[in-house]
C-alpha cells in the first residue's frame, strides 16, 4: 500500500505532537514535514508535494485559509481548528474533513480514512473541494485589513494602507504599493467589497485607488479627467467614477 506523504501546519508543538503520535497508529501515514507556520509550510508544500497536509486555521503570520491563498498545487487538506461549529459549518461541506480540538485518535482516523478515499478517487488532480471552499470563504469574508501575496517561494503581506492601487489585468489583479507590484488571483469585485470603503474606490471598471495616495485629479481633456497618484502614476478615471471622487472631496 502506498503511504500518504504528509505534513502537519500547526503553531502549537503538542498539537504536532498529537497528530504525529495518532498517526503512529496508520500504517499508510508517512509524515515527511512538520511546520509551525505558514511561511516553512508553504516552501515545505511546495518542495515536497504532498499527499495530505492537517493544517491548522489560527496561525501567527498567516493563517491557513491564507496559506490556501499562495498555494499553486494544492494538496488535500484536513483542518485541525478550534473553531466553533459555526465557523466549521462554513466549510465543512468542501473541505477532505475537519478535527475540531480537541479531537480523539477515533476521530483522526475517520478523517484519514475519508482522506485516503478522496485521494483515491482523485488521484493528483487538483481537489475540486478546495476550490469550493475558497470560494465560500471569500463570500464570507468581511473588511480586510492585509493582503496576503507570493512572490517565489516567499510569502508577502501588504497591509491596505500600504496599498497605492489595484488594476484589472483579465482574471487577476494587480496590486500596485510600497511593496511592489504583485499579481492576484482574484476579482476586482473581490476587493470592491472587501477594502475599507472609507479609503479605497473604483474609479474605472480598472482602477480601485487609495483616497489616502492621490496626489490631485486633473482635468485631461472635456469630460475626462486623470487621477495622479502620489506614486506619480496617472490612471484614467470614468465619468462615474469621478463623480464618486467629487462626492467625496
Amino acid at each position: 500500500m502506498k503511504a500518504l506523504r504528509t505534513i502537519i501546519v500547526d503553531d502549537e508543538p503538542l498539537a504536532r505532537d498529537l497528530i504525529r503520535s495518532f498517526a503512529s497508529f496508520v500504517e499508510d501515514i508517512e509524515i515527511i514535514a512538520e511546520c509551525a507556520n505558514g511561511f516553512d509550510a508553504l516552501k515545505a508544500i511546495q518542495d515536497l508535494e504532498p499527499d495530505l497536509v492537517f493544517l491548522d486555521v489560527q496561525m501567527p503570520k498567516i493563517d491557513g485559509f491564507e496559506l490556501l491563498e499562495v498555494l499553486d498545487k494544492k494538496p488535500h487538506i484536513i483542518f485541525a481548528t478550534a473553531f466553533d461549529q459555526y465557523a466549521i459549518q462554513a466549510f465543512e461541506s468542501n473541505a477532505v474533513d475537519y478535527l475540531l480540538k480537541p479531537f480523539s485518535k477515533n476521530r483522526f482516523l475517520q478523517a484519514v480514512d475519508k482522506a485516503r478515499q478522496r485521494i483515491k478517487t482523485l488521484h493528483k488532480e487538483q481537489p475540486d473541494e478546495l476550490v469550493a471552499l475558497k470560494k465560500q470563504l471569500d463570500e464570507r469574508k468581511r473588511e480586510i485589513d492585509r493582503v496576503v501575496v507570493r512572490k517565489g517561494s516567499k510569502i508577502i503581506i501588504i497591509p491596505v494602507d500600504k496599498i497605492y492601487y489595484l488594476e484589472a489585468q483579465d482574471d487577476y489583479v494587480m496590486i500596485y504599493s510600497e511593496l511592489g507590484r504583485h499579481l492576484k488571483e482574484k476579482t476586482m469585485k473581490y476587493y470592491e467589497g472587501l477594502l475599507p470603503s472609507g479609503n479605497f474606490i473604483r474609479i474605472h471598471r480598472s482602477y480601485i485607488v487609495s483616497l489616502s495616495h492621490i496626489a490631485s485629479v486633473d482635468l485631461y481633456e472635456k469630460n475626462t479627467h486623470l487621477v495622479v497618484m502620489k506614486n506619480g502614476n496617472r490612471l484614467r478615471a470614468s465619468q462615474e467614477g469621478y463623480k464618486r471622487l467629487r462626492e467625496l472631496f
